[in-house]
């Protein structure tokens, strides 16, 4: 088959990216894909042996099929947990999109069937003061996968990044209800108004897990849309 890789963004920062990124990543590989996944900038790091660590990108580094390094599945990795840009400030260090869209062509030089490649918290996450995480996007144009972080509120979150993805004249390829808050009031009214409203389908229901695992995950998650 034809390689497949998409960008996942999320609704904001704690919708469940990596969750549900490494979910998509297990389902292909039941469905015996050669799978690959990278985050091209983390922001919230553990200084180890080996240099700084981001718990996301060691996650999709477990979940994929591909024996590929560290510093290809995050290129870019700061270690304050704040947004990219205020990083990259602290640091000292320049963001943009033509360094980062040269990490991802590198990572799509591999062999592998299914890719992710999960930005940084929301659709307009500044990566500098003229570029944000939409123009990498933009910039790779591969299809969007958008993570919905269901709780209160979700529903304007939710219409206002699907707009703004359609808009920057990239495909919604699918989106990914993940409940995030177990006391959601009117979950289901808010879960129908979401699938009427939004034109893309939807990849997959996933409910709160007490206990989180990638394959749990997988479960809830469907990849006929995507593989079509």
């Amino acid at each position: 088959m034809a390689k497949k890789i998409y960008f996942v963004t999320g609704t904001d920062t704690d919708a469940g990216k990596t969750l549900m990124a490494c979910g998509l990543l297990v389902k292909a590989q039941q469905a015996g894909l050669k799978t690959a996944a990278m985050k091209p900038i983390s922001a919230g790091c553990d200084l180890t042996d080996d240099g700084f660590r981001n718990d996301d990108a060691v996650q999709l580094q477990a979940a994929m099929t591909l024996d590929l390094p560290y510093d290809i599945v995050n290129p870019v990795a700061f270690a304050p947990p704040v947004a990219p840009h205020i990083a990259a400030m602290q640091a000292g260090k320049n963001l943009s999109v033509q360094r980062l869209g040269g990490f991802c062509r590198g990572f799509n030089m591999q062999r592998f069937e299914f890719g992710v490649i999960e930005g940084a918290g929301g659709w307009r996450v500044p990566l500098n003061p003229r570029e944000t995480m939409a123009d990498l996007a933009k910039e790779l144009e591969f299809p969007v996968i958008l993570v919905v972080g269901m709780k209160l509120g979700c529903i304007n979150h939710a219409l206002l990044t699907a707009e703004a993805i359609e808009r920057d004249g990239l495909k919604l390829a699918g989106w990914i209800a993940n409940r995030i808050d177990p006391q959601m009031s009117a979950y289901e009214e808010n879960l129908m108004t979401l699938k009427t409203l939004i034109s893309a389908p939807l990849l997959g229901e996933v409910p709160f897990l007490e206990s989180v695992n990638h394959a749990a995950v997988a479960e809830y998650l469907s990849l006929e849309a995507l593989l079509r």
